[in-house]
């Protein structure tokens, strides 16, 4: 397999690394653009403007922030391992256990594999529980307990990037049943794609699977089962690194740091510059 193709800010990274560079000077090595000197300053400052790890100085210098030792691996170069879990309701800490997991893998930006099976809790199931998922007692009686596929879970998690849809439900229960497995969690990072699409997607109301894949076109096949709910979230999610692509954001530093930052705020509406606005409940934004 070829290795992946580095992205622009890794090549850039890369020009660096031997000391400040001017502004169209990186324009020209690294872009390739050699016209109208303001779209070619403009370009640079749109890639990396925004990113911490690069500074810029009065005379249109640029330079690493630490060396570039922060840089981290380039999206695509990544395996992520998009897991979703269905439980018995309440809160792992309490004791609650998970009935159901899947995990979808996507390597080089395609599904590349899926591992997915019910689970024997040990405990009761709630009414309310089987009839959001239609788990039964009857179907997980027969199923392997967690400590059955452990070490089956933990194979598919490690040296990936653990996703889902609210990551830290999933990665909570994962974890505790690896533990009371016997088995260490690894140690992996993680990325939720409610928190992208809240960063990624800021014009959506709401970021509710259901809300995230009709807005990507996404089909759900068995909604509320973990692997109906898993392969659209890694759909979504292929989708959702588009959209960072857009932005300049092609490594998972890049992208956790894009995250972290608060979004801009939106400007406060004045109501009575808007009668309408004034009048209306529903006016604000």
């Amino acid at each position: 397999m070829s290795p992946p193709a580095r992205s622009l800010v890794h090549r850039v990274a890369e020009a660096l690394r031997e000391g400040p560079v001017h502004t169209l000077e990186l324009a020209r090595e690294v872009l390739g653009l050699r016209g109208h000197e303001g779209a070619a300053s403009a370009a640079i400052f749109t890639l990396l403007g925004d990113d911490r790890r690069f500074r810029v100085d009065s005379a249109g210098r640029w330079s690493l922030q630490g060396g570039g030792a922060h840089l981290g691996l380039p999206l695509g170069s990544l395996s992520f391992a998009v897991v979703d879990v269905e439980t018995t309701g309440g809160p792992s800490h309490a004791g609650h256990r998970i009935i159901e997991i899947a995990v979808v893998e996507i390597t080089d930006g395609v599904v590349a594999g899926d591992f997915r099976t019910l689970i024997n809790p040990g405990r009761a199931i709630p009414w309310g529980v089987t009839s959001l998922t239609g788990i039964t007692p009857s179907m997980v009686a027969a199923a392997p307990t967690f400590e059955h596929v452990a070490p089956k879970v933990f194979e598919l998690l490690e040296d990936r990037v653990f996703v889902a849809h609210n990551v830290g439900f999933d990665w909570r229960f994962v974890a505790d049943e690896l533990i009371r497995s016997g088995c260490e969690p690894p140690e992996v990072r993680r990325l939720c794609t409610v928190r992208m699409a809240r960063r990624l997607v800021p014009a959506l109301r709401r970021r509710n699977l259901d809300e995230l894949t009709r807005h990507f076109g996404v089909p759900i096949h068995e909604r509320h089962r973990a692997y109906g709910d898993a392969l659209a979230t890694a759909r979504v999610l292929l989708r959702l690194l588009d959209e960072a692509a857009l932005r300049g954001i092609h490594d998972l530093d890049a992208l956790h740091g894009f995250l972290r930052r608060p979004p801009a705020r939106r400007p406060t509406r004045q109501p009575e510059l808007f009668d309408t606005a004034a009048t209306d409940p529903k006016g604000a934004p």
